[in-house]
């Protein structure tokens, strides 16, 4: 798979530590995920933009369930893009916006990166139980009842947004869907939630 993802850079061997990265075994911020953020980049219009791909390439370098992997995600890149002639600062940055998924309303790039980072949320209903059963096996040690309050939360605060995606294309190909998606993952883990 790793050949075929798109890669903007002549030098392939930092793409191949980079999937090198993205293929540890993760339940969800796997390899599958970098390829369905591309994927959706391109099909909003930005998978020829180098910096776009790059932060998508980065965003989940880090994944090890430690504290703030995105920001040590985008210090990898800060690390390892020094000497490519791209624009190293504004890749991290578009890592970070990754952390929370709000970029401000004028930051095309940041928008674009975070609607496709989030276009899993519009699945159809079996990668989306693919999508939830990946989450679920990368907070394994967490008990169910845990699980469900922590995955909840995250849900509530994602519904809580008046869009979920920023972009007018994305708006159109996904909120619905996402909606409906999150509404009914949010009824499985909390009851009370289908009633509100």
């Amino acid at each position: 798979m790793s050949t075929q993802l798109p890669w903007p850079l002549p030098d392939t061997r930092l793409r191949d530590d980079l999937v090198a990265r993205w293929s540890t075994g993760r339940g969800y911020h796997d390899l599958s995920h970098l390829a369905e953020v591309l994927e959706r980049l391109a099909e909003l219009g930005a998978g020829d933009d180098v910096e776009l791909q790059l932060a998508a390439w980065f965003h989940d370098a880090i994944y090890d369930g430690g504290p703030d992997a995105e920001e040590r995600s985008a210090q990898l890149a800060e690390e390892t893009l020094a000497d490519t002639g791209v624009d190293v600062a504004e890749v991290a940055r578009l890592v970070r916006l990754t952390a929370r998924h709000r970029p401000a309303p004028d930051d095309r790039r940041g928008l674009l990166l975070v609607d496709a980072d989030l276009a899993v949320l519009a699945a159809p209903p079996a990668r989306y139980a693919a999508y939830v059963a990946g989450v679920r096996s990368e907070y394994a040690a967490l008990s169910d009842a845990d699980f469900a309050r922590g995955r909840a939360a995250v849900l509530r605060d994602l519904a809580a947004k008046p869009t979920l995606f920023h972009t007018p294309e994305a708006r159109a190909r996904w909120e619905v869907l996402a909606r409906d998606n999150l509404a009914r993952e949010l009824a499985t883990l909390d009851p009370s939630a289908a009633s509100s």
